[in-house]
């Protein structure tokens, strides 16, 4: 086994200063080599502690280090991480994770393995947890990534979330970091952020692998199982599918003119049926299926909303 690589772990986070305390409880005690690791938190714009919490860890094994980042976007922050990283692979997870002190090890196994370094990402798995309970009816949109049950590389549909996610620092920068049309934009829940990296690494002849003793716990707290969060999270997800779709046509020279057709004539017909399918749910006293088919309808009418402006440059 060749020698651990450095590693920048890169933490984006908007005004989530108690969860981002929870999540530097364990990544300032990772069982890394200190001289191989440093921690970014990338604050995009906190109102919030943020900085005070980060302040808080200055005594831990691996001190984080605070960076500003002004210009709101998830991506915005990440981008920022790629720039200042000084380790050959950057890490990205979210600022309300949970891991063991071993974590780090293992997401770095596969690049250890790699001496022809053809490996440009690894994946770990991210488990949603409901610290304040979740209704039934909220469960299935917060699946378990688990890309497959032993280390190795991944399918090329199969597309792995930034909650913990690792690239090759140089490969990531090379085929053009993270798409700034993408990602969580303070209060927007704007999705498929990681289609566009992982796809241009793949097209670049590097390989994306799982390693699934990697794990992460992803804390889902009370704000998220509202039927008011699930909803937004469903519309802007079908927008940033356009959006993401759009970009790779783009990036192909190719028209997206008849796949935006096809799939606004086939949202009419879900956001019908889905609203129908809910409102009978809600008359027979079925609440919790009638508002999963509700986000339903309200994801069709993300497509809808998204397909327009993006037919016609809005």
């Amino acid at each position: 086994m060749s020698a651990l690589p450095s590693v920048t772990i890169a933490i984006p986070t908007y005004n989530r200063a108690r969860l981002l305390t929870q999540t530097l409880e364990r990544l300032t005690q990772q069982d890394y080599p200190a001289d191989r690791l440093e921690i970014l938190i990338i604050d995009n714009n906190s109102p919030d502690d943020t900085r005070g919490a980060v302040a808080a860890f200055q005594s831990a094994a691996h001190p984080p280090h605070h960076i500003l980042e002004t210009q709101q976007g998830a991506n915005y922050a990440r981008n920022r991480a790629l720039a200042e990283a000084k380790g050959e692979i950057i890490v990205y997870g979210d600022d309300d994770i949970l891991m063991e002190p071993g974590w780090l090890r293992e997401l770095m196994q596969p690049f250890t393995n790699d001496p022809d370094r053809r490996i440009g990402a690894v994946a770990g798995e991210v488990e949603p947890i409901f610290p304040d309970g979740c209704p039934d009816w909220v469960r299935s949109f917060h699946g378990l990534q688990h890309l497959r049950s032993d280390m190795g590389p991944t399918s090329e549909h199969q597309v792995p979330m930034s909650a913990n996610l690792a690239f090759r620092r140089d490969a990531l920068r090379a085929t053009g970091g993270w798409d700034i049309n993408l990602g969580r934009k303070g209060g927007r829940v704007f999705g498929g952020e990681e289609n566009g990296p992982i796809r241009r690494l793949r097209k670049a002849g590097y390989a994306v692998w799982f390693a699934p003793a990697a794990r992460v716990l992803h804390q889902m707290p009370a704000a998220r199982t509202t039927l008011r969060y699930v909803k937004r999270h469903a519309f802007d997800s079908a927008c940033s599918r356009v959006v993401g779709r759009v970009n790779v046509d783009r990036e192909d020279g190719r028209s997206s003119t008849g796949y935006l057709l096809s799939r606004f004539a086939g949202n009419v017909f879900k956001a019908l049926g889905f609203s129908l399918v809910a409102a009978l749910n809600f008359l027979i006293a079925r609440p919790g299926a009638g508002r999963k088919s509700f986000v339903r309808a309200w994801r069709s009418c993300g497509y809808l909303y998204q397909i327009p402006r993006s037919l016609f440059g809005g």
